[in-house]
């Protein structure tokens, strides 16, 4: 019989445009605004006006080289890379406490000190928690979808991560790794009561750990009422809010913010989203969400796309950095905006920090990897790698169930 010839590559769909221009313009918007947020700072302080913003671009190239190495291995290879990722990742968690090695900033071992880089372990976790979990899904979802011990497996696991980033302490970033494995769970058609009830169990785990220590104690007290004590514990959040209120509608102009000067600490990182609003006003600060909003919807579309598709890793491992970026973003713009108490998160894409960059360069790259081959000819994706069981296949029996109870739960949650 014979096969039909490959499709030519000029006559394939074309990258889902919407998705990966929205973060070049977030991207674009970043380095803007670092060189905003630092220019007179480092002026002041190292004679380079655009110190900071020449390392982000630096950081952003390397960022970029990492992407082109990871979007050209095949999914199939990073699907049976997650559990060593993971290890990779725990292992690294572990080396910020190894003294030389590990690097303290503000009273936290968040960095492992490479010559005259800090890398931040954290945010490459992140990545690897979601590519082993949709792994997991793939390899073991019905177990995870029937049993108990299916369910409780993976998330031991997260526990373990997220009690190592606790000794740190990063409380935010254990906080968005346990949401998003909960959230990339409850898509893989984990059963409602057992979801609930390690949500609960999580929930309070989580609550009692911010009440236990003093400092997380004292930030929960100054989110409910920071003109309690406007020179210290509520300073950040109070000099946030004079920002949003002096940016009015349009702002006061880009590179205008008196907030960045002397009064907004972590202008560049933490709150560059108030900084943003300042120079750019609510009109600037609704663009952002916007994009953030497209973003993410994209992604999850690409991740629909992929399960229709049968291929369940690609689904879960896009629903998964949909999931990261869509809560990590929220979390960081509902602290500048005093919706939620002060976490050490940056937001993605545009907030100084190279570890950051890097990260969300590489899930955009796993993101890339999954649009091309949903849009690669089958002849020629079977050519190229081997085939797994989860991979390249129509959807039938429990998978199209399975695939059924992730498009119903995506509605439920409004996605």
């Amino acid at each position: 019989m014979r096969v039909p010839a490959a499709i030519p590559n000029d006559q394939l769909p074309r990258p889902d445009a919407w998705l990966f221009g929205a973060a070049a313009l977030l991207v674009g918007l970043g380095l803007v605004m670092v060189a905003s947020t630092t220019i007179t700072a480092a002026d002041r302080h190292l004679g380079q006006p655009f110190y900071y913003l020449a390392r982000q671009a630096a950081y952003l190239g390397v960022g970029l080289v990492i992407a082109l190495v990871v979007s050209s291995v095949r999914l199939v290879y990073w699907e049976r890379l997650g559990p060593v990722l993971l290890v990779a990742g725990f292992l690294s968690l572990l080396l910020v406490f190894i003294p030389g090695i590990g690097k303290q900033v503000n009273g936290s071992y968040r960095w492992l000190a490479l010559g005259p880089v800090k890398l931040q372990p954290s945010e490459l976790v992140k990545l690897s928690v979601v590519v082993y979990l949709a792994g997991y899904l793939v390899r073991h979802g019905e177990q995870a979808r029937t049993t108990i011990l299916g369910f409780i497996t993976p998330m031991l696991l997260i526990a373990l991560i997220a009690a190592l980033l606790l000794r740190e302490p990063d409380f935010g970033a254990a906080a968005v790794i346990t949401a998003t494995a909960l959230g990339l769970m409850f898509l893989g058609g984990v059963r409602l009561s057992l979801f609930g009830l390690l949500v609960a169990a999580a929930g309070a785990a989580l609550a009692a750990l911010a009440v236990a220590a003093p400092y997380r104690l004292e930030r929960l007290s100054v989110f409910l009422n920071p003109w309690a004590d406007p020179l210290k514990g509520g300073f950040q959040l109070i000099q946030a809010l004079i920002a949003f209120g002096r940016g009015e509608w349009w702002g006061v102009g880009l590179g205008a913010s008196i907030q960045k000067l002397f009064y907004l600490p972590e202008a560049h990182t933490d709150f560059l989203f108030a900084v943003l609003a300042e120079e750019l006003g609510l009109a600037g600060a609704l663009a952002v969400i916007l994009l953030f909003a497209l973003l993410v919807w994209r992604i999850f579309a690409l991740g629909r796309r992929a399960e229709l598709a049968g291929h369940r890793f690609a689904a879960y491992l896009a629903y998964g950095l949909g999931l990261w970026t869509a809560l990590q973003s929220f979390i960081n713009i509902g602290v500048n905006t005093g919706l939620l108490p002060t976490k050490g998160l940056t937001l993605p894409l545009l907030s100084y920090g190279g570890s950051s960059l890097v990260a969300s360069c590489i899930a955009l790259a796993l993101l890339w990897r999954v649009d091309y081959e949903l849009r690669e000819p089958p002849r020629l994706r079977a050519r190229r790698a081997p085939v797994i069981a989860s991979q390249g296949r129509e959807l039938r029996g429990s998978q199209r169930h399975a695939a059924d109870d992730t498009a119903g739960r995506l509605r439920q949650a409004g996605l």
